[in-house]
């Protein structure tokens, strides 16, 4: 009796083992790689016509697979283009592209093409920046090169994951700017007056750009949703919920910390060789020629904040002259009021930086020199 009831249980267990290995086969989802290839042969553009217009063209193309798993195979595909320029690969012989390998039942493979390679001229022109700060700058360039591989890596490798798993952007976007600045000043600089100048007038003023944008930003009621990528991120997989008004504030800390950290330095650098040519200024008259250094740069700087954010959105208000559409409609919408207040409070945080390193940069070089004269 009891080998019977072990031997009913065994084949239970068998059984249902083996109907989960078949249902897991049976939804088990078709593999894929995203891998490069290059067009071998690319036949004319065709187009499929139907009684009253083009549907689609495709192109017969032969594709040699130059990474991954299926390294050195060719396949021969057929490449549907849809007629709209901004998602059609036209391709020709010799072209690198993106492809998509699927994997799927009885061992089929299917290819698409997704996109042109375009990182190896990336890569290129990567090379030459270096080449370029290193010839030019020499020592300096190199330490121009390192802060900034260190700016890209606590940027890519910590600020990023963190607030994809969740952490609230804005201490952890404050501690990387604090972090980046004080790293790219004392790297740049050295350990002197001047680095801590420039650290005091960079914080001081990239945080008041984001304290700014922050307050401005709720209440006006941005949501931080005013591009598409944003959007996209309430769809992906990691299921994060995040406050995109603080990751707004994020944006506008990191977008403006470089354009603050360059005139931060230009004022203690010249507050520094203004000092040493003549170490009888007084700490006002040496505070009003950190003043005037800052007045000249400021013009060309917020400039640069102003016209990079505006040249980032000429598709938008071209589309807006081309409809006509009213300045109190475009004022008030979400994006354009977005774009907006992270132009502005990026400019006040560069104005504010001007006298905070002045301030700090003459009570400190005069504070040295009277302890040397004592």
């Amino acid at each position: 009796m009891k080998k019977s009831i072990i031997f009913t249980f065994i084949f239970i267990l068998l059984t249902t083992l083996f109907v989960n290995a078949q249902a897991n086969e049976e939804i088990e989802e078709p593999k894929s790689y995203s891998e490069t290839a290059i067009v071998m042969s690319a036949e004319k553009i065709e187009e499929q016509m139907n009684s009253v217009e083009p549907i689609e063209q495709t192109q017969q193309v032969k594709l040699e697979i130059t990474s991954g798993k299926y390294k050195g195979e060719s396949f021969e595909i057929i490449n549907v283009l849809s007629g709209n320029y901004a998602f059609d690969i036209p391709v020709k012989v010799g072209d690198k592209v993106v492809v998509v390998i699927e994997e799927l039942e009885d061992y089929n493979i299917q290819v698409s093409i997704v996109e042109y390679v375009r990182k190896d001229y990336i890569v290129y022109l990567c090379i030459v920046f270096v080449i370029l700060i290193l010839l030019v700058g020499r020592m300096k360039g190199l330490k121009a090169t390192i802060t900034l591989a260190l700016t890209m890596f606590a940027i890519v490798k910590i600020l990023l994951p963190m607030i994809l798993k969740g952490v609230n952007p804005i201490p952890i976007t404050i501690l990387i700017a604090v972090g980046i600045t004080i790293i790219t000043m004392f790297i740049i600089g050295g350990f002197n007056s001047k680095s801590i100048a420039a650290i005091a007038g960079t914080t001081g003023g990239v945080l008041t750009a984001g304290l700014i944008a922050y307050w401005i930003g709720s209440k006006v009621r941005l949501t931080g949703l005013g591009s598409e990528e944003a959007t996209m991120l309430l769809y992906i997989p990691q299921g994060v919920k995040f406050n995109f008004r603080s990751l707004l504030f994020s944006g506008i800390i990191i977008g403006s910390l470089g354009a603050v950290m360059d005139i931060g330095m230009s004022i203690a650098s010249a507050m520094e060789e203004i000092y040493k040519a003549n170490q009888d200024m007084t700490r006002k008259e040496l505070f009003t020629s950190g003043m005037n250094v800052g007045k000249d740069v400021m013009g060309t700087m917020t400039n640069t904040l102003i016209l990079a954010y505006t040249g980032s959105s000429i598709p938008l208000l071209l589309l807006f002259m081309a409809y006509e559409t009213s300045m109190i409609k475009i004022l008030n919408l979400d994006m354009v009021a977005t774009e907006i207040i992270r132009s502005l409070a990026g400019s006040i945080g560069l104005i504010l930086t001007i006298p905070i390193t002045a301030l700090v940069a003459s009570t400190l070089m005069k504070s040295k020199k009277n302890q040397t004269d004592a």
